[in-house]
């Protein structure tokens, strides 16, 4: 299963949206749902961003990027 990871970062600190990442985005909001397709799991992080206050007050230099990951790269299970 894959879950999306939306990353808010500034146009200044990163001119290459490839090179926005969790390390230097001024947001990272992980989706808190789970999707099969890395499609579906693209189109619900955007639809999820779209929906937040963070979303709707972006500055003009913010880009947003979606990334899929498999859930417990972003959320590791408990063990034990």
């Amino acid at each position: 299963m894959l879950t999306a990871l939306v990353l808010i970062c500034a146009l200044g600190a990163t001119p290459n949206l490839a090179d926005c990442d969790r390390d230097n985005a001024t947001h990272v909001m992980p989706v808190p749902d789970s999707f099969a397709s890395p499609v579906t799991c693209f189109l619900h992080g955007q639809a999820y961003v779209a929906g937040t206050s963070i979303g709707r007050t972006l500055a003009p230099g913010d880009r947003v990027k979606v990334v899929c990951v498999k859930r417990q790269v972003v959320l590791p299970q408990r063990t034990g």
